[in-house]
C-alpha cells in the first residue's frame, strides 16, 4: 500500500453503486480517471453554478434562505464551497486523498452545517437508481468538513433541481422572451443520513481493487468492458 491513490468524493461513491463494475474502476484508478472519449455537457456545470449564485444573492439580499430551502430547516448564513484543492483529507490506514467541492455548505443559527448538493435531474427519491452513490458522495464531504474547519457538520442533503417541462409550462406566456423562453425547476430536498462507515467501506475495497495486479473480472453484461472488448478487437484486426 505504498502508492498514494487520489479520488474524488463522486468518483468514490461509484463503488457503492449496484451496477457496480469492478474491472472498470481497476482501469480507471490506473488510468487516475483520465479516460478517453470522454466528454461532459457543461450546461450542468453552469446550472450547478447559477443555483449557487442565485441562493447566495439571495441570503445577501434578504438576509435569509428562500422558501424552498425550508426542508433544511432555519439557516442564518452560508459559507462559499472551498475549491477542491484546499477541501481534502488524507486517509492515512488506505493512503487515499479524498478530494471534493460540495456544491453548498449553510450555516445553522446554532453555528453547526449543513453540506449539500444539487442534481439537475428529477426527483425520485431512495429510488434513485444513483443514489447510493450520491449518498457516500455527500458523506465524503461531511467527513472532509469534519477536519476542514466545518465540525460540526449537522446534516447533509441532496438538492434535486427538476426541470418543470409539463404542458402547462410550455404553454405559459410568461415563459416566453423576446430572444428565447424561460425553464423553471422545482426544488426536492432528500435528506441523507450522517454515516462515516460508508465512506469507510468504500475506501477498503478501492484499496483492494487498486492493488491487484491485474484488472479483476468485470461485472456479468457491463456495457463499458463490452465496448472495451470491440475496441480491443478493433485494434487487432
Amino acid at each position: 500500500m505504498s502508492e498514494q491513490l487520489r479520488i474524488s468524493a463522486k468518483n468514490l461513491g461509484e463503488v457503492a453503486l449496484p451496477g457496480f463494475c469492478p474491472r472498470c474502476f481497476w482501469i480507471k484508478l490506473r488510468l487516475q480517471n483520465k479516460l478517453p472519449f470522454q466528454v461532459f455537457p457543461g450546461i450542468f456545470s453552469s446550472i450547478d453554478s447559477y443555483n449557487k449564485r442565485l441562493i447566495h444573492s439571495w441570503f445577501d439580499r434578504h438576509k435569509g434562505a428562500p422558501v424552498w430551502l425550508k426542508g433544511l430547516g432555519t439557516l442564518s448564513g452560508y459559507i462559499e464551497p472551498p475549491h477542491f484543492s484546499k477541501f481534502n483529507i488524507m486517509d492515512k490506514e488506505y493512503n487515499i486523498l479524498l478530494t471534493g467541492s460540495p456544491d453548498g455548505i449553510f450555516v445553522k443559527p446554532d453555528r453547526t452545517h449543513i453540506i449539500v448538493d444539487y442534481k439537475t435531474s428529477k426527483y425520485k427519491g431512495l429510488h434513485d437508481k444513483l443514489y447510493p452513490m450520491y449518498e457516500a458522495q455527500v458523506n465524503v464531504y461531511g467527513m472532509i468538513g469534519e477536519q476542514r474547519g466545518l465540525a460540526p457538520v449537522s446534516g447533509l442533503a441532496l438538492i434535486y433541481m427538476e426541470p418543470v417541462t409539463d404542458a402547462t409550462a410550455a404553454c405559459d406566456d410568461a415563459n416566453h422572451r423576446d430572444n428565447g423562453f424561460m425553464m423553471g425547476f422545482a426544488a426536492n430536498i432528500q435528506a441523507v443520513s450522517l454515516d462515516a462507515g460508508i465512506v469507510r467501506q468504500l475506501l477498503k475495497k478501492a484499496r483492494e481493487i487498486y492493488e491487484m495486479p491485474e484488472s479483476p473480472p468485470g461485472r456479468t453484461r457491463c456495457k463499458d468492458c463490452e465496448l472495451l472488448a470491440n475496441l480491443l478487437g478493433v485494434a487487432k484486426a
